[in-house]
């Protein structure tokens, strides 16, 4: 199933596998995906139910709206559903972590919840931005499926390192891919050295003959450079060599804000963070170098935030209702509780949001 647009090499690059293949292709969009998305008339089918796929291709953001679908139809069942899906979640957890199976479980409780993406599903591959381990682990864990995360740039056509299909841990990418090297870089300045410990870290560079020669009609600012017959490309993404090899994705140069206070915030580690609620349909965080704190724009979930309003006894539309001091006042202390359990710093928490009342679509 295609929900990427095309001038997303990774789907470019995926398709043309399909083609080669004779593997037919779906197209879908993430507005359109599963049976609870935003543009599917309750009542109606999602794509993913009427095309049943077998395989996907995705960034984080769709992965993470699955995940609140999940949870939204956890949430909506009785008390000892939920008690029962709560105990085989936690006991699929702990044996899958070991490397074993779960088949009972699977059959009696998961094969529900993998109909959300029609139930055939065997692969899907994530890249794009990094994926929160708390929806790795869900969606891998409730759909019954691999989920396998990547990494690669348009610049070096889009792979250059996967996870393994019998990797149990979470939260990095795997290894390099042998078309290609990958090694660190010190960057001093954000204190990412190649001798740090336990796991060195550093700039990611990827070399190869996968690696562009260079921007189109755009001259090379040293992102690109050749070495010993080599070309290189400097990605401008922090990584960390953990000691199997893989790699882990801990931040991005471009992502970094020292604010007045000297603390560093990490804008799409907050964002990836305050996504896993279910308050929160797409966020965009900003932080100013002249300012002590970080703040955001969100696009809140429809229905939550209407039952905000139910709580509150305040009145009016989904419009309305993100105007409404009183309303934007709680929602906001619904997201600061998430930081902390999500264990993001006090500086990383945005200290004031604003709900944003359209849905966000690439345009």
């Amino acid at each position: 199933m295609g929900i990427l647009p095309l001038a997303h090499v990774f789907e470019l690059i995926a398709e043309s596998v399909c083609l080669l293949g004779g593997v037919p292709v779906g197209y879908s969009s993430p507005n359109t995906l599963i049976d609870t998305s935003t543009k599917i008339m309750r009542g109606s089918k999602g794509d993913a139910s009427v095309l049943r796929p077998t395989a996907m291709s995705l960034v984080p953001l769709i992965l993470d709206r699955v995940s609140k679908g999940i949870t939204d139809k956890v949430n909506s069942s009785s008390a000892i559903q939920k008690a029962i899906f709560n105990f085989a979640y936690n006991y699929k957890s702990k044996w899958t972590r070991r490397g074993y199976t779960t088949p009972l479980i699977d059959l009696i409780v998961f094969k529900k919840v993998s109909k959300l993406l029609g139930g055939r599903v065997r692969l899907i591959v994530s890249g794009g931005a990094p994926l929160s381990i708390d929806v790795h682990e869900k969606a891998r864990l409730c759909l019954c499926i691999d989920v396998l995360q990547g990494y690669g740039l348009t610049e070096t056509c889009a792979g250059s390192a996967c996870m393994d299909k019998w990797d149990m841990k979470y939260g990095h990418v795997g290894a390099a891919f042998a078309a290609n090297d990958l090694r660190l870089m010190n960057w001093e300045e954000g204190n990412y050295l190649v001798t740090n410990k336990p796991n060195p870290q550093g700039e990611i560079c990827l070399g190869g003959d996968n690696v562009s020669v260079g921007y189109f009609k755009r001259k090379n600012e040293g992102e690109f450079f050749e070495e010993e017959g080599r070309r290189w490309f400097k990605t401008g993404d922090i990584g960390e060599v953990l000691p199997d090899g893989a790699f882990k994705i801990i931040d991005r140069k471009k992502d970094l804000v020292k604010l007045q206070t000297g603390e560093y915030v990490s804008l799409g580690k907050v964002e990836m963070e305050l996504k896993t609620s279910s308050l929160v349909d797409n966020v965009c965080v900003y932080a100013d170098p002249m300012k002590v704190y970080c703040v955001a724009l969100v696009a809140p979930n429809e229905k939550l935030l209407l039952e905000i309003g139910k709580k509150l006894e305040v009145e009016g539309s989904f419009e309305e209702l993100c105007s409404n001091t009183k309303v934007v006042k709680a929602f906001h202390k619904e997201i600061v509780e998430h930081g902390k359990k999500s264990r993001l710093l006090k500086t990383d928490i945005p200290a004031a949001i604003t709900l944003v009342k359209e849905v966000w679509t690439p345009d």
